[in-house]
């Protein structure tokens, strides 16, 4: 199964280039889902249907689905919410607040999530598109599996066993009904589905593609994406840069706008290097429903798969060496004043800009210890040796300028 996601800045037009890529694939006999982790909806509205929490088809092989954030909060967070409110009750606050207080944070997109997880193991689909949030929602929701699983293997265990022990007492001093088994149960439930879906979008078979529009502002946006997915292991098979302005003559306004859009589309080239950057012109008028948003996707990909899987090494990889081993994780356009690398017991610590991510180290690389880190080529390079003797090598820091 193949599954491709769609991000970009608001309003660039991902969630026209994500359905015509859909009705493309559908057309090509592929059985074609298509859904949104968008709290917008905008895919409803490309295709002029009306979708519901279920998928409707809405042409051959091609199908649309909006998922109902509501009805899968109550399916997956029933018994986390249920002890919320009551404890919330304990406090005085008020019932209707104590709702609101106690839905989930970014609940539709992470629910949406699950529901890609769900569809793809259904065996219903052969495609799976999804259009997903603008780029900054999507950079948190991605990371979310990996630094939930953090949490999950080293403070969950823990805080399970110390209410367990102290639940009598803080309950009959605080007031305060102490969390059942129900909810803990609940949350690695929650933690176990989330970790398939990182497992899904980072396998071989998924890829994310970056949907931009020809000005400065949203091609350095999308560079940044580029690097942030890369670091948390997502691989970017290729660029689509819409509402591209054909050239015409006689029209200073419009030669004005393709003068400016060709510098920027020069500076994609330039940034996306190795990748396939595929344009979409601006058209006349709008391209709503099936058949006109398989036309744009047909135009746009100009005869390549739309479906093809990316070749070579993933975003992650470790290469076994003389006397110990090279981890790469790529990290395209930063410098490496922008990257920073730390080694905490078996994890290794990546802070790139704002965002960081804890790379946990399998078996074999967390008995090595680190013997020097650089940017090269756009990635970030780690070498690994062997221990000179048995002490762990924990909390030894490596900048990865050097």
């Amino acid at each position: 199964m193949r599954i491709l996601l769609f991000t970009g800045k608001g309003g660039v037009g991902k969630s026209t280039v994500a359905a015509g890529t859909a009705a493309l694939a559908a057309a090509a006999g592929h059985r074609t889902l298509v859904l949104s982790t968008d709290a917008a909806h905008s895919l409803a509205d490309a295709f002029g249907v009306s979708a519901g929490p279920d998928p409707i088809e809405v042409a051959p092989h091609l199908y649309v689905q909006q998922v109902d954030a509501q009805r899968k909060l109550q399916q997956s967070w029933t018994e986390v919410q249920h002890y919320l409110l009551s404890v919330l009750d304990a406090a005085g606050v008020d019932p209707v607040a104590a709702e609101e207080l106690t839905v989930l944070p970014g609940a539709e997109e992470v629910l949406a999530l699950l529901e890609l997880r769900q569809q793809a193991l259904s065996g219903r689909w052969d495609v799976v598109v999804v259009d997903c949030a603008p780029t900054a929602e999507t950079l948190r929701l991605l990371a979310l599996p990996e630094a939930l699983g953090w949490y999950m293997q080293r403070v969950f265990p823990a805080e399970r066993r110390i209410i367990k022990a102290l639940k009598p007492v803080l309950t009959r001093s605080v007031g305060v009904p102490m969390p059942g088994d129900g909810v803990f149960d609940a949350i690695e439930r929650l933690h176990a589905e989330l970790d398939e879906v990182r497992a899904l979008l980072s396998g071989p078979e998924a890829s994310v593609r970056v949907v931009l529009t020809p000005e400065k502002v949203v091609l350095a946006e999308a560079r940044r994406s580029w690097t942030h997915l890369s670091l948390f292991g997502y691989r970017v098979d290729g660029v689509v840069a819409n509402r591209v302005f054909p050239s015409a003559e006689g029209d200073d306004w419009r030669a004005g706008w393709v003068a400016s859009q060709a510098a920027v589309l020069e500076e994609v080239d330039q940034s996306f290097a190795g990748l396939p950057v595929w344009r979409s012109e601006y058209r006349a008028e709008e391209p709503v429903g099936v058949e006109a948003l398989r036309r744009l996707a047909e135009q746009v990909y100009a005869g390549a798969d739309p479906l093809a899987v990316p070749a070579g090494p993933g975003p992650f990889s470790v290469e076994r060496t003389a006397g110990g081993a090279l981890l790469r994780l790529a990290l395209p356009l930063v410098t490496r004043a922008e990257v920073d690398l730390a080694r905490n017991g078996d994890e290794l610590v990546v802070t790139v800009g704002s965002y960081r991510r804890l790379l946990t180290l399998p078996a074999g690389l967390a008995r090595l210890r680190v013997a020097g880190a650089r940017v090269e080529a756009g990635g970030l390079r780690v070498r690994f040796v062997e221990p000179e003797q048995q002490a762990a090598a924990g909390g030894v820091r490596q900048e990865a300028a050097r």
